[in-house]
């Protein structure tokens, strides 16, 4: 099942060598940022994902991507999050739909 979050609050921070990453509601952005792209939405997979299960995130990205949707994953240890651009948001929820995915 996949949930569409329209209120959630969502803030991911990832720090790596060379980067650091903050994914949040515009809103929520520091004024201050080097590299910035708003106009997302989420999606989340439902349920706790077991680690051997395979190719989950990777079938509903390619559905998304054989329609020209690209996407951004975020992943944490419970579960997957995809962020698709708002004017692809509408088409998104029909493909996962029409391709057997329980949109709530």
């Amino acid at each position: 099942m996949i949930a569409i979050y329209e209120k959630m609050i969502f803030i991911f921070f990832a720090k790596t060598d060379e980067e650091l990453s903050l994914v949040c509601e515009t809103k929520n952005a520091p004024s201050k940022t080097i590299n910035r792209e708003d106009g997302w939405r989420a999606f989340k997979i439902e349920g706790q994902l077991d680690f051997s299960l395979i190719g989950i995130l990777a079938k509903i990205a390619q559905l998304l991507a054989n329609n020209g949707i690209s996407i951004f994953a975020v992943s944490t240890f419970n579960t997957d999050y995809i962020l698709v651009k708002d004017n692809n948001f509408d088409s998104a929820i029909k493909i996962l739909s029409e391709n057997n995915y329980e949109i709530k």
